[in-house]
């Protein structure tokens, strides 16, 4: 696992300050025989509404 650089955890706290949600730390996946690994995954659920 590789480290994580000085500036992870500022990342990760100003996304979930905008209603992030972190859902992967870190996100690991593989793509064939390739083995992937991103420092954070994250999803912002946006929402609507029609009416009363």
């Amino acid at each position: 696992m590789s480290a994580k650089d000085i500036f992870h955890e500022s990342v990760k706290k100003a996304l979930q300050k905008e209603q992030w949600i972190i859902t992967n730390d870190p996100l690991k996946f593989k793509f064939g025989e390739v083995n992937f690994q991103i420092d954070l995954g994250a999803e912002k659920i946006i929402a609507a509404e029609k009416g009363n």
